[in-house]
């Protein structure tokens, strides 16, 4: 019998996370649940280790990790502080990566340097790595599977073609919970009416990023790296029914799709089975039940962070970095109710046309710039008061 392999899922209290420890209690001839991490939920993962057994523990809040020890009942490791998502993942032989923004890059890079297989769902891991990130990948030649829905589709329309015959990539957006809002609306809106996906079940940040439709710019950038493609190709397509997941456009004209239901459960356990497909995981599209299929142009008027990333985009990684910052903290202000669902497009444009497009030679660069950049978003935020 085959050795089980050690799984490490960075998030696990998270929608990816839990969805990921549904898919692995089919998968337990296959994964043993060796770490389980989180940044403060220590009750959420209290329960989660007495259900799962992991041999490790780890919160980056170290007031949450001691509530942890002292409350939590768990025999095993604990590990805690800025580093533990990085120690926890040592002797993992696959790590889901699905914590939310630059925290996850760490971890990514320390899991590419080990060539420890990664399963990846924080896009702003490989947003903020970018070239580097790419490089990286390139030289140690260490897995990366995509959990995204959107980018799993591109994998999967990949698989058996050749990428030089790649003419065009078809991003789909579900267009969020405004898209047939008119504009004056979308600018008042509140962060209740943004946390309604009309599609998706998922945290509030991918939430709210699905209602400015930054996390389309965001996929962008995501495929661009993880499939070392040219952006020109990449042309996002509004489509709300969400069962075109993406597509892929080759050079003699036919157009691969992958269509689903919108159960993360779908794309989660391909990557941890790839490349055998796994027999009832989630749940099954019907296609007489989903009817016609709508196909849209984005309007940049409405939502002005896709048009954003864009320009992001034909200026280098330096600013697709900025721009993935500047809306990380534009949102964190937005949930704290400082600052107007409009308010962040405006953050983002302000911190484009304040930051350099200077290329970015380290890592510690980056980290360096991202501290800089959510101080000016602070000070930003302060003339919409």
């Amino acid at each position: 019998m085959e050795k089980r392999k050690k799984i490490v899922i960075l998030g696990a209290t998270g929608s990816i996370g839990t969805n990921t420890l549904k898919v692995l209690e089919g998968m337990q001839d296959a994964y043993e649940i060796y770490g389980l991490a989180a940044h403060s939920s220590w009750q959420q993962l209290a329960v989660l280790a007495q259900k799962y057994h992991p041999a490790l523990l780890a919160l980056t809040d170290e007031r949450e990790a001691q509530n942890l020890r002292v409350q939590g009942h768990f025999a095993g490791t604990i590990l805690q502080g800025a580093e533990a998502l990085v120690e926890i993942c040592e002797q993992a032989d696959l790590v889901v990566l699905s914590v939310v923004g630059v925290a996850g890059l760490k971890p990514f890079v320390h899991c590419l340097q080990k060539r420890i297989p990664v399963a990846l769902a924080t896009k702003e891991a490989m947003v903020y790595g970018g070239r580097l990130a790419r490089d990286l990948m390139d030289r140690t030649g260490t897995p990366v599977l995509p959990l995204d829905s959107e980018i799993s589709a591109i994998f999967q329309c990949l698989q058996g073609n050749r990428k030089a015959q790649v003419e065009e990539i078809l991003l789909t957006a579900s267009g969020g919970p405004f898209r047939t809002w008119p504009l004056e609306k979308i600018q008042q809106a509140t962060l209740e009416q943004a946390l309604q996906h009309p599609n998706w079940s998922m945290g509030a940040k991918i939430t709210i990023d699905s209602a400015s439709m930054a996390n389309k710019g965001l996929e962008i950038m995501e495929t661009r790296w993880m499939f070392d493609i040219d952006p020109s190709k990449i042309t996002v397509v509004v489509h709300p029914e969400s069962v075109v997941h993406s597509a892929v456009r080759y050079a003699d004209g036919c157009v691969m799709a992958q269509l689903g239901a919108t159960d993360m459960k779908l794309p989660i356990a391909y990557a941890l089975r790839y490349p055998e497909r796994m027999p009832n995981c989630g749940e099954k599209l019907d296609l007489f039940q989903a009817g016609a299929l709508h196909f849209e142009r984005p309007d940049y008027e409405r939502f002005p962070c896709l048009k954003l990333a864009k320009q992001a985009i034909e200026q280098g990684s330096a600013m697709q970095m900025v721009f993935n910052a500047a809306n990380d903290a534009a949102v964190a202000l937005f949930r704290a109710g400082a600052i107007g669902f409009w308010q962040i497009s405006q953050i983002i444009e302000q911190a484009l046309q304040s930051f350099s497009a200077a290329a970015l030679h380290s890592f510690e660069e980056i980290y360096a710039l991202d501290g800089e950049i959510r101080s000016f978003a602070q000070q930003v935020a302060q003339q919409f008061v």
